[in-house]
């Protein structure tokens, strides 16, 4: 019995990065679509009547488009002790990327990609496994590294016109 009170003494607790409520500032956050070279796909991002965070809208082809994307800046936290981001969210059966940034200032992203049931669930997300990528193109450097944190965020891309909705209920580190 000593030793599983050990065991668990070493182990970090999980770390709750996002719980939205109905007051949560959004001051941080802030979304970033293909009109930055010329697309007209427009994503929105709120807090909605049940006090989860919200991301819609439309991802549209025309002029070279493709993307909306989500992003979330904060201090630079370690992350070294953890091997899982884990998010509860409700999407709307579409494809999503999670993308992370040791630091804001690095030009690629960390990259994972998941599904939505839509109906709330939590995704697992392997810190390992996610691969770098810049512009949708996996670069030849290694995973992440999963020592720093500085920017999260979610993007949807899947090379078709398409409305989309994903509600975010919170985020842990595990």
């Amino acid at each position: 019995m000593i030793l599983i009170l050990l065991t668990g003494w070493f182990m970090s607790p999980d770390t709750t990065l996002v719980d939205f409520q109905k007051e949560s500032s959004l001051q941080n956050w802030y979304t970033v679509d293909d009109v930055v070279m010329g697309g007209r796909s427009n994503g929105n991002f709120y807090i909605n009547d049940h006090g989860h965070g919200e991301f819609t809208g439309t991802v549209s082809l025309e002029n070279n488009g493709g993307f909306s994307s989500l992003r979330h800046v904060f201090s630079q936290k370690d992350v070294s002790s953890y091997t899982t981001i884990s998010i509860r969210l409700k999407g709307d059966g579409k494809s999503y990327q999670f993308r992370a940034k040791s630091e804001r200032s690095e030009r690629y992203s960390y990259t994972y990609n998941f599904e939505t049931s839509g109906e709330w669930q939590w995704v697992e997300i392997p810190m390992e496994a996610m691969v770098p990528t810049w512009r949708g193109r996996q670069l030849n450097y290694p995973n992440y590294p999963a020592q720093k944190l500085e920017e999260i965020g979610i993007l949807i891309g899947n090379k078709k016109a398409e409305k989309f909705s994903l509600e975010i209920d919170e985020i842990r580190l595990k």
